[in-house]
């Protein structure tokens, strides 16, 4: 992110308002999906940004602002919300002795305290965990609910009472009523032997501790947390009929009494110096501890002080987090492997000298594309610093090494999987390869897609099935699919396969040998070719033999042309019938041209071209009011699939949209319309509800005008 530090006001409306895009995104993925994208130092960057703008534009600070907010809305989940008597606050972020410094102070003047006037603080080592709060009722454990977004959270009540640290009854004499709040995590030697056991089952593994923690508590079946091994501590407290203590420290105590786990490190200082020691110690002990923190919380002691200090938007005034900064390490970067995904996308990885970070032995390194090994100017052999932040993937933040006239990491230009050409798209910095059909790489994930419902459809053929069938060596191209029914006996003598099963298998297969055109072309996995541009490139071409033509011919021109990335002349007629299709543009046809342009592709076209005989592509269009018209549908339609009402909508002579703009014609608006629907009225664009369009095609199959 580029920052103006001194921005007018319209520039700092303008960074707000992607701020807070950002900013809701990464909560969504951190707390709804836990499947964070950034480090937490990357995170809070962003909010101290938003934090710094409202100040200097207070008149801009919105409702919605993430400065308002605490986690995350709670979104569809299997999980029943809860809303929480007591709102769960987040905590302001401090990263310096400074600014823990000046939040002292401030704490005196909102007090009227003298500099010398005594204040105790707690001082606790942040937890990386989930945060949860446990509802006691005559000292009964009644409900468990997560933190959501503050307001509202998800019942997992059923899940807490497998964990041994939670106690489902209190001893006598507590308060009638008590919630106890804290953190559900993982240890660092159980997240190793969790993730272990997925990668001996062939599951998904997890990020780190906090994600697998988070995932294991937010589950439907209680059964699956029964079996993670979660732990739970204690920070605080919620709503309570009574609190029997005056400070915090003494209450937490009490807390810890009626059997709940605390924070080793919780203890109480009376100065700056003190609470910066106590975070000194706690980051020097940080990396052999058997759990993951990311910090260290401050509370004012005196729970009288809390009460007049009271709350801030979304955070306490009697409350701080002091964060750690990220952990780096210095080693050597051994090798660059080039390693291929499942999309095609290349990625290079660092190989490193072995190098301890935050009691984590690092042998790996994410150096994310060919422009950022650019930038660092990485080698092999090169000294780099290593960060590792919110226990995401490694990261190089340093060459220490100088080039001394050594030439730099040589990109490849061919995918060292398959050998063919790789290159990144004009405005992207991705490298992919073009090999698709053929590169083992990508194999399962390409053809996962050729049999998926809006490709060939082909019953039967799920993930797990490919994968056996690719193992034997029976499946490299899509065209070896049907030539399975060739392997009848040797499908039947896997493990799992009844005659029936193999039969039925094979005649889902045989009634795709005269596909639809348009699936087959989707099917193939073209960059930019969606199930829409298919359509619209066969209702021109009619079958792909004359797609091939038009495509042959462009790259005919593009050799001659010596390979140069230039725009064709306008009156190139092969690219020109291409570009002239309504929904095919410059970004479409590259695509098709770098397709056809790779050997392997080609053959393994032809190869299924001799398995299957598409028919001519025709689409039999009625007389409607809505023939040449773009039409968009939104909300949930009760009656009909959303293909369903768009093959209807093509049937109708008419474009079916995903977008509304002022070119759309009709939207057809189901329950739960949102904001197309507002946009379309603002746009004066004709509405209709989904009897209304039914009616339409009705009229349409009856003839009526």
């Amino acid at each position: 992110m580029t920052e103006n530090s001194n921005p007018s006001e319209a520039e700092a409306a303008n960074e707000l308002m992607r701020l807070a895009r950002q900013i809701a995104r990464h909560d969504k993925l951190y707390h709804g999906q836990d499947a964070p994208e950034i480090t937490d130092q990357e995170y809070d960057a962003l909010t101290r940004r938003n934090a710094e703008l409202e100040a200097a534009f207070p008149h801009l600070v919105r409702p919605n602002s993430p400065s308002q907010k605490v986690g995350h809305e709670v979104a569809a989940s299997p999980l029943s919300k809860v809303t929480h008597e007591q709102r769960m606050m987040s905590l302001d972020n401090a990263f310096n002795r400074e600014e823990v410094a000046e939040w002292t102070a401030r704490i005196r003047r909102f007090l009227s305290l003298t500099e010398d006037a005594p204040v105790a603080i707690t001082a606790e080592d942040k937890i990386d965990g989930l945060s949860c709060s446990l509802r006691y009722e005559q000292g009964k454990l009644v409900r468990a609910a997560t933190r959501g977004d503050g307001q509202v959270g998800e019942d997992v009540t059923p899940n807490a009472l497998h964990i041994a640290d939670i106690p489902q009854q209190l001893p006598s004499g507590v308060p009638d009523v008590f919630e106890v709040r804290g953190e559900v995590y993982m240890a660092r030697a159980d997240f190793a032997a969790l993730n272990a056991a997925q990668e001996a089952a062939d599951e998904k593994l997890f990020a780190n501790p906090r994600n697998a923690a988070a995932g294991s508590f937010r589950q439907k079946d209680a059964s699956v947390t029964a079996r993670r091994p979660l732990k739970f501590w204690a920070y605080g407290w919620g709503a309570a009929s009574e609190v029997p203590c005056d400070t915090q420290s003494e209450m937490m105590r009490m807390i810890e009494s009626w059997g709940f786990p605390l924070s080793p490190f919780l203890t109480v200082t009376n100065d700056v110096d003190a609470m910066i020691a106590h975070y000194d110690e706690i980051g020097r002990q940080r990396p052999d501890l058997p759990y993951d923190i990311d910090g260290v919380v401050y509370k004012v002691d005196r729970l009288d002080y809390q009460q007049r200090l009271g709350f801030v938007a979304k955070a306490p005034r009697w409350a701080l987090a002091h964060k750690f900064p990220a952990e780096r390490a210095q080693t050597t970067l051994e090798s660059i492997d080039i390693q291929v995904g499942r999309t095609g996308k290349l990625t290079p990885v660092g190989r490193l000298a072995p190098v301890l970070v935050g009691g984590v032995t690092v042998t790996n390194v994410t150096l994310h594309n060919r422009d950022e090994i650019a930038r660092l100017g990485v080698r092999p052999g090169d000294r780099v610093v290593i960060q590792r932040a919110g226990d995401v993937i490694p990261q190089v933040v340093e060459n220490l090494s100088a080039a001394n006239g050594r030439d730099p990491f040589a990109f490849p230009e061919a995918c060292p999987e398959c050998g063919s050409e790789a290159v990144a798209e004009e405005g992207e910095v991705d490298v992919r390869c073009t090999g698709g059909l053929i590169c083992p790489a990508q194999r399962i994930e390409r053809l996962k897609h050729f049999v998926s419902r809006k490709a060939l459809d082909i019953d039967g053929l799920g993930e797990k099935t490919l994968q056996q069938f690719i193992a034997q060596g029976w499946i490299e191209s899509p065209a070896d699919i049907f030539r399975l029914r060739t392997r009848r006996d040797d499908v039947l003598a896997l493990e799992g396969w009844q005659e029936t099963s193999v039969q039925k298998l094979i005649d889902a297969i045989e009634t795709k040998r005269e596909p639809d055109a348009a699936k087959l072309l989707f099917g193939l996995g073209v960059r930019h070719v969606g199930e829409v541009t298919a359509r619209d490139l066969m209702k021109h071409f009619h079958d792909l033999p004359a797609l091939r033509m038009q495509i042959d011919q462009y790259n005919n021109w593009y050799r001659l042309a010596g390979g140069a990335m230039v725009k064709p002349p306008e009156d190139l007629e092969s690219y020109q019938s291409l570009t002239a299709i309504d929904g095919v543009g410059d970004t479409v046809v590259e695509s098709l041209r770098a397709f056809f342009h790779e050997p392997h592709n080609v053959a393994a076209w032809d190869d299924l071209l001799s398995e299957v005989s598409p028919p001519r592509y025709e689409v039999e269009t009625l007389d409607s009011p809505v023939a040449g018209k773009i039409v968009v549908f939104t909300g949930k339609l009760e009656t009909m699939s959303r293909d369903e009402a768009k093959a209807q909508a093509e049937r109708l002579g008419a474009k079916a949209s995903g977008s509304v703009s002022a070119k759309t014609d009709l939207l057809v608006a189901g329950p739960g319309a949102g904001s197309k629907l507002k946009k379309a009225d603002a746009l004066g664009i004709e509405t209709m509800d989904e009897a209304g369009w039914a009616k339409i095609v009705a009229d349409a199959d009856r003839g009526t005008p």
